[in-house]
């Protein structure tokens, strides 16, 4: 198969409906399709052989934000209709943007989760489909009770509901995204530690995930992505460090990418972004990308396109579902280098 658009069919049977663990592998032994961003070149190996591919100098960030169980049951005011409510970020210690499935609400409603949490429908975004809830409970009191009464959001090609262990990365310490960030998920502690050993050197940044999709099908766009990050300024000092010492970046995931990226443009190191990020973008900070394989006509794909050649990415993809890659947070690995 040669794709030579964004618009390309995923057979079915490429949903990675299980965690790697559940299919009888460890996280770190998952596939890696490698693409060299010069030649074109595609080779095929597996995620632990991931060290072969990088350099000592080299410096691979990692993006620490850890999942939260973000999809809540509600029901509106006294009515007994449930709905599904997901987060999909945090405006201040009590009010977040979210997203209500399956019903109609407006301004004022009230959204009761439990006998001790509630929310108020306080704005709808203008050409959104998100809107904004006020909780009745603030701060580190919410996450608890958000942690005690949610669940991961899934899609429809995650075929049963899996705890929420399998949606963390093994270096997440900080709670925030709605998402896990996902291309970070196949590293393991004793990958993590052998980089190191061999002098590939391991930084740190964070950016809390928002939602990908409205529903199984749409996909969130752009402009209504605004997700914080957080770049300390050791991370930054050695990311800098290691260009101008000849080494190379590599980002774990397009969140790495955008947090980066948007620092280096803004010159802010801590805030919010909403870029978007194309093969008309000029890269100034990252040479290479770990990434999960991406949805057709996904922004997430977009990205990549700022890294390599459409054609040359997309005729990669083909060659991905010709040896039957998995795609989606359970899936295999795609290294751009």
């Amino acid at each position: 198969m040669q794709i030579n658009t964004q618009s390309f069919i995923l057979p079915h049977e490429l949903h990675a409906a299980f965690p790697p663990e559940r299919r009888g592998i460890r996280r770190d032994h998952v596939r890696m399709m490698t693409i060299d961003r010069k030649t074109g070149k595609v080779v095929h190996d597996s995620f632990n052989h991931l060290a072969d591919y990088v350099k000592p100098g080299d410096m691979i960030v990692l993006n620490n934000s850890r999942t939260i169980p973000a999809a809540l049951q509600a029901t509106i005011d006294n009515t007994s209709q449930e709905i599904e409510v997901r987060l999909a970020r945090s405006l201040s210690e009590t009010s977040w943007e979210a997203l209500v499935l399956s019903a109609n609400v407006k301004i004022g409603d009230c959204l009761h989760f439990s006998d001790e949490l509630s929310a108020v429908v306080t704005d709808i975004k203008r050409d959104s489909p998100l809107l904004v809830l006020r909780f009745s409970i603030s701060g580190l009191s919410l996450i608890q009770h958000v942690y005690s009464l949610g669940e991961p959001i899934r899609y429809e090609y995650i075929e049963k509901s899996w705890d929420l262990h399998y949606y963390q990365n093994v270096y997440g310490t900080v709670p925030g995204s709605v998402e896990l960030a996902s291309a970070g998920r196949a590293f393991s502690w004793e990958m993590l530690l052998d980089l190191q050993k061999r002098g590939i050197q391991l930084s740190y940044l964070q950016l809390h995930t928002g939602l990908s999709y409205l529903n199984d099908n749409d996909q969130l766009s752009p402009e209504d992505n605004i997700e914080r990050y957080d770049i300390p300024k050791e991370t930054m000092a050695a990311v800098l460090k290691t260009k101008a010492t000849g080494g190379r970046v590599i980002a774990v995931g397009t969140t790495v990418v955008r947090a980066l990226e948007s620092a280096v443009s803004t010159g802010i190191f801590s805030g919010e972004t909403a870029l978007y990020i194309d093969a008309a973008f000029p890269l100034k900070i990252v040479d290479g990308i770990i990434t999960g394989f991406h949805e057709p006509e996904a922004s997430h794909l977009d990205m990549l396109t700022a890294f390599i050649k459409p054609e040359i990415l997309f005729d990669a993809y083909g060659e991905a579902i010709r040896e039957k890659y998995l795609w989606h947070e359970f899936g295999d690995i795609n290294f751009i280098v």
